[in-house]
């Protein structure tokens, strides 16, 4: 049996969670978030307000996706309470991110030009100072996959480590040429 797959997912009071067959919604204060779960797994009310993710046998499918589902139902439950950030820096001699508005940011990265990058629903962005933002957003996948957008504008090079990076994110730096 799956470790993650049998432990039950917490629902707070603050969150509704309604169950339409494979369809599940989960509602809290930040929004709403919907997930259709795959065929041989099944999302159940407990009696003491949780919910149990089963599958029906043994077989390496149903194993699969089980924990996975659970993970992701939990993620959603997560997201509509407390909601997601990633944190980002830039590093580099006149590198640097200005706000646009809460879902609109302008870097500049060592290019000829400006770089103008919107956010998709249900994404904001907090600039802290030209070199640090956070991407915010009740989905954890689309949050991760914004941040990550974002970091491939200029990724961190290995030489002088300049880029967008993660924060708290290591770079192995290389040495350079060596000179006579």
């Amino acid at each position: 049996m799956s470790r993650i797959g049998r432990m039950p997912v917490v629902v707070p009071s603050s969150v509704e969670v309604s169950i339409d067959g494979p369809q599940v919604t989960v509602k809290g204060p930040k929004g709403t978030l919907q997930h259709t779960v795959v065929t041989p797994i099944t999302v159940e009310r407990a009696e003491d307000g949780t919910l149990a993710v089963t599958r029906p046998d043994d077989e390496r499918e149903s194993r699969s996706r089980h924990g996975l589902t659970r993970t992701l139902i939990n993620n959603m439950v997560v997201g509509v309470t407390d909601g997601y950030e990633k944190k980002l820096e830039i590093q580099g001699v006149g590198y640097r991110v200005l706000s646009k508005g809460p879902t609109q940011l302008e870097f500049q990265l060592g290019y000829s030009h400006s770089i103008t990058f919107d956010a998709p629903e249900g994404i904001t962005f907090t600039v802290e100072n030209p070199t640090h933002l956070g991407v915010v957003g009740i989905d954890k996948q689309l949050v991760g996959e914004v941040a990550a957008n974002i970091r491939k504008l200029r990724k961190p090079e290995p030489y002088k480590g300049k880029g967008v990076r993660y924060a708290g994110e290591h770079v192995r730096r290389k040495v350079g040429k060596a000179g006579k």
